[in-house]
């Protein structure tokens, strides 16, 4: 069964290019509004407080980088028809894939329980008289209802529709007065500062942008969706794969990324034009940089930047435990998949719910938020690069790929960013050390 966001646009937009356009979207766009949680938007707003605009070219360099890794890893779903762990499972060494979950899960969870933490801040910011605490258990009783309780189809509706929120941050900019020429030459010369509060913000960005999470998350996504199309019966692998279907994928990654590095682009131009300016350089928690914001840009531009905290939020806490929970699942050999019941599945939703409660917890601990988020940002910026090297590996594997392998271009970029996210993490471990 198709879903209503799907259902509402052929009806509306069916015989226009617009409306094409809109049916190729998916797992991709889906993705790359998830990147764009509490996690990046803490991260962002702390890189544009501290060094303005200065970062600003990150957006610009991560989008081809991005669109690389995800086309890699869609294709790679597509053509097996199966999650990146069980190609890791079956075309690897065991170490492999244990050395891959040692590093996703500690990162992921940290990830989950700070973006309920942000999450509930800015509840209680808007409702001071209920506490941070009580926001934050609500909203991890709305994750695991809505995540058990819904279908893989309509938990993809939701989170499409959920895309939505992330146009707030789109908006707030026009609402102040800005030197776009200023704006224009931070975006295309890079200003770099060597020393480790600018690396640690760099290996941050780059960290929550190429997330290892988001590389799980799209293979398996990407498998479901095409199993869903082909009417519910699973395909063998390769079958119903041709140039069409390799184009909408690259159309909707493509698409995902793109929109995903805009918003990225105008969180910080949005900080790192006003709180920057201000003089305002440290921001300590989520709710504490729309606050900054109210006196400075108005209500209007602070309650933008705090309802679309909420709507990354929802959207990316099923994107991330999701994406755990079917690691977990595809290891262990558990019955898995976001269309299932809980009966069906009970381990995989058990470990949702593990997650979650994990997640939770760290508010209780007194875990400061803004650094969890930080930190999981720089912990996936050190990790990435062993997952982008087994990535590449996978779509260079004719036994796994056949003629879909990876082509020389993705191949370019896949190693460019293997690179740079190579060096940005030996900088970091060099200036710490």
């Amino acid at each position: 069964m198709k879903s209503l966001f799907d259902w509402y646009m052929r009806k509306k937009f069916a015989d226009t290019g617009i409306g094409r356009f809109l049916k190729k979207l998916g797992p991709g766009v889906i993705t790359g509004a998830s990147d764009d949680d509490p996690s990046g938007i803490a991260t962002y707003s702390q890189a544009g407080a501290q060094f303005g605009l200065a970062t600003l070219w990150t957006a610009l360099l991560s989008f081809p980088l991005m669109a690389a890794i995800q086309g890699m890893c869609a294709r790679i779903g597509l053509v097996t028809s199966q999650g990146l762990t069980v190609t890791l499972k079956q075309y690897y060494p065991r170490p492999v894939l244990y050395l891959m979950l040692l590093v996703s899960f500690p990162a992921i969870t940290l990830n989950v329980g700070a973006d309920i933490q942000g999450m509930g801040a800015v509840c209680h910011m808007m409702v001071p008289a209920v506490p941070v605490w009580m926001f934050c258990v609500a909203i991890t009783a709305l994750m695991m209802f809505t995540i058990i309780r819904y279908s893989y189809q309509k938990i993809a509706m939701i989170l499409k529709w959920l895309c939505v929120s992330l146009f707030l941050y789109l908006i707030v900019p026009f609402l102040l007065h800005l030197n776009w020429m200023d704006i224009l030459k931070h975006t295309f010369i890079p200003d770099i500062h060597w020393n480790n509060d600018y690396l640690s913000i760099i290996v941050a960005i780059l960290g929550t942008t190429i997330s290892p999470y988001l590389f799980f998350w799209q293979t398996t996504m990407e498998a479901e969706e095409q199993e869903h199309s082909g009417n519910g019966k699973k395909r063998a692998q390769g079958i119903w794969v041709d140039k069409r279907m390799l184009k909408d994928m690259r159309t909707d990654v493509n698409a995902g990324m793109l929109f995903s590095n805009i918003v990225m682009f105008f969180i910080i131009l949005t900080t790192g034009s006003v709180l920057f300016s201000a003089g305002i350089n440290q921001v300590e928690t989520v709710d504490q940089a729309a606050k900054a914001l109210e006196p400075l840009v108005g209500k209007l531009a602070s309650l933008m930047f705090t309802l679309g905290v909420l709507g990354t939020g929802l959207l990316a806490i099923p994107v991330l435990t999701g994406s755990q929970s079917y690691m977990l699942a595809e290891t262990l050999g558990w019955e898995e998949g976001l269309d299932k019941t809980f009966a069906e599945a009970k381990s995989f939703y058990i470990s949702i719910i593990i997650s979650l409660l994990v997640g939770l917890s760290l508010d209780f601990l007194g875990v400061n938020p803004i650094k969890a988020l930080l930190y999981t940002a720089i912990v996936y910026g050190l990790t990435a690069p062993v997952m982008i090297a087994m990535i590449m590996h996978i779509g260079n594997n004719k036994k796994i790929m056949k003629e879909y392998t990876n082509s020389w271009f993705s191949n370019l970029l896949g190693a460019l960013t293997l690179i740079l996210m190579t060096a940005a993490a030996a900088a970091l471990i060099y200036s710490l050390f």
